[in-house]
């Protein structure tokens, strides 16, 4: 395995963790010299994979938190669970899937837009689609503007 193919391991892992989404990882790669596209598919795959598992596991995360949180004699509904409910509430799905990486993360619009009565494969499918024209814009973007700290393929004689 060669560095770039490790850079794009990480890309993906990185991709896969909320709060990071792909359209924080994707300019991150570009700025260490990865090649763009790889960088977006990298990115986009791992972040497609825990979006689907937040659509089709929103109902079930939601019930466990709501169980936790009340055997330990707190409120049923968290904070954050609150402000995503209320993102919803304010966007609905379509302004989830387009806003949800810079509002609250791709993760927990899907876990949301579920626990709102979404079908998750629509949650999935809008939320995916919105991430990878995100990534896709600020990848095009960087690379129209010239922006790298690192050359790609840069090797020392």
């Amino acid at each position: 395995m060669n560095i770039e193919q490790l850079g794009l391991f990480g890309v993906f892992l990185a991709g896969a963790i909320p709060w990071f989404e792909a359209i924080a990882v994707v300019p991150a790669g570009i700025l260490f010299g990865l090649d763009p596209v790889l960088t977006v598919i990298a990115a986009a795959t791992g972040n497609i994979i825990t979006i689907a598992v937040f659509a089709y596991g929103g109902n079930a995360i939601r019930s466990w938190i709501i169980r936790r949180r009340v055997s330990k004699g707190k409120d049923s509904e968290s904070p954050k669970l609150i402000k995503a409910q209320q993102a919803f509430d304010k966007y609905g799905i379509y302004g989830m899937a387009v806003l949800g990486p810079i509002l609250i993360g791709t993760q927990f619009a899907a876990a949301a837009s579920v626990a709102a009565g979404v079908k998750p494969l629509k949650v999935a499918v809008l939320i995916s689609a919105a991430m990878v024209i995100w990534a896709v814009a600020i990848a095009w973007l960087m690379v129209a503007l010239g922006v790298s700290v690192f050359e790609a393929g840069v090797t020392s004689d």
